[in-house]
């Protein structure tokens, strides 16, 4: 007997959607994850879904922030909320060190570390969602065909970089999990 093993999974940004957006942030200690985080992605978690941090991090290639304590960070992201993998991208077309500057696929609205992680964790596409405070979130998560949640806890629709047209809009995390939550019972209806 055959069975799908493609798994679901929600992909968010990390700053404005599990912590705070305070411009580069270059330390754990300055990292401030939002009280409700850990909570949202166990709900995500509960309904079926992976929950996979893809983020751009140019501060490391722009000299702000050693790789090394980005992976701290990772780490601590992990543990603190939950989630199930980060993927960031440290490279910036004008970056200052010579290694990070560079055009490439993974750094948002690229698709490079959307499909690592959907080949990483054997991930489905339809059903999928991308959530996050910024334009180029929204146009990756479209290039990807997954769901695509604008937050205004971030960034949001009144500082986006260029326009986009997300299919839905949400306050924070926690209306992401009732966004998700209702679309999940009205597939579960219609299946």
């Amino acid at each position: 007997m055959v069975t799908d093993t493609y798994r679901r999974a929600v992909f968010l940004d990390r700053d404005g959607v599990l912590t705070e957006e305070n411009g580069y942030i270059t330390s754990e200690k300055d990292m401030a994850i939002f009280p409700y985080s850990r909570q949202c992605v166990h709900e995500i978690k509960k309904m079926g879904y992976l929950v996979i941090v893809i983020t751009n991090q140019a501060a490391v290639g722009k000299g702000l922030l050693e790789e090394e304590i980005l992976k701290k960070m990772n780490r601590m992201l992990i543990e603190e909320t939950g989630v199930d993998a980060v993927y960031y991208c440290p490279h910036h077309p004008q970056a200052v060190l010579p290694g990070y500057r560079k055009e490439c696929k993974c750094r948002k609205p690229g698709r490079g570390l959307f499909e690592q992680a959907v080949s990483d964790f054997n991930i489905g596409i339809h059903g999928s969602y991308m959530a996050g405070d910024r334009a180029s979130d929204i146009l990756a998560g479209q290039r990807m065909g997954l769901h695509t949640i604008l937050l205004e806890s971030g960034y949001g629709k009144d500082n986006l970089e260029f326009n986009v047209m997300p299919d839905y809009y949400a306050q924070d995390l926690r209306s992401v999990c009732r966004i998700i939550s209702k679309d999940t019972r009205k597939e579960g209806d219609n299946g």
